[in-house]
């Protein structure tokens, strides 16, 4: 894994700080692209997901601020966008999975889930899982399919999102 430039360190922080002040958390932060064309992407939520354009605004605005006044970035210009993280949002650290219990959640992983013990002849080849994610701790995720019970340390995922049900609660 790469190590975090200093200067995304203090985007972090500074971030944080903003997203605070307006009752908001970063969901996800990430720079991307290269020279004209560089964006760093802010992803904000708040803890009963009710995320409004206003908040997105708000903490687009002050951040924004920030980082013109101290000038953090280097190699010149850059878009900001400040969204929320989406219906299909991608899983990355423990809270992210915490948050999406319930839900039914897309994991790759990145070696066959017999490498966890799970012994299903239907399962054990398997290093994809698209299941309502039953339960996530600090070391992992466990589904329960057809009785089946599949522990994944985060160790192993490669990459996670919720699945989003387009059909849940319509009517028949």
């Amino acid at each position: 894994m790469s190590e975090t430039p200093s200067w995304m360190e203090k985007v972090v922080t500074m971030a944080n700080e903003v997203a605070a002040r307006e009752g908001c958390l970063i969901y996800d932060l990430e720079f991307v692209g290269a020279g004209k064309g560089r964006t760093l992407r802010v992803f904000i939520d708040k803890e009963d997901g009710s995320i409004s354009i206003d908040d997105c605004s708000n903490v687009s605005k002050g951040l924004n601020l920030l980082l013109d006044t101290d000038d953090v970035i280097p190699g010149g210009a850059y878009n900001l966008e400040v969204s929320t993280p989406g219906l299909e949002r991608h899983l990355k650290v423990p809270w992210h999975f915490k948050k999406a219990v319930g839900k039914k959640v897309y994991i790759k992983t990145s070696k066959a889930l017999e490498s966890v013990g799970v012994t299903d002849k239907k399962w054990k080849a398997a290093k994809t899982v698209e299941q309502v994610l039953e339960s996530a701790d600090d070391s992992g995720v466990r589904f329960v399919v057809d009785d089946v019970e599949i522990q994944i340390p985060y160790a192993l995922i490669d990459k996670a999102k919720v699945v989003f049900d387009f059909t849940k609660g319509q009517k028949k």
